[in-house]
């Protein structure tokens, strides 16, 4: 037995033989949460907080917990980039109808 082998047995570490798909696969069908703050101060001052979280998972794992940003975000989605598009054409037409309104008045008042 090799020293490397000794130490693993020792430690309790197995290998399983896994492959990086297989691990990857493994990881995605859980999810992965990863979070850190980074903080800046000077005196005991703070100047500067950085609140740092990464999810790593698959599609179907994400949208099981609620996460679907992606579906919405015109960068992302075209579909979604032309309701932002058909939803500034409406705004300006809406917004060009009240201010030809006889009275003035916007759709606050």
């Amino acid at each position: 037995m090799s020293s490397l082998e000794s130490r693993r047995a020792g430690l309790g570490v197995q290998h399983s033989g896994d492959s990086l798909a297989d691990i990857l696969e493994r990881v995605l069908d859980k999810g992965i949460v990863i979070a850190g703050d980074i903080q800046i101060n000077l005196l005991d001052i703070e100047l500067l907080t950085i609140k740092l979280r990464l999810v790593i998972a698959s599609i179907d794992k994400a949208k099981e917990m609620g996460i679907d940003w992606w579906e919405s975000d015109p960068a992302l989605n075209s579909a979604a980039a032309g309701f932002a598009a058909e939803h500034r054409r409406l705004r300006e037409r809406l917004d060009r109808l009240e201010r030809e309104l006889p009275d003035g008045r916007g759709h606050d008042g």
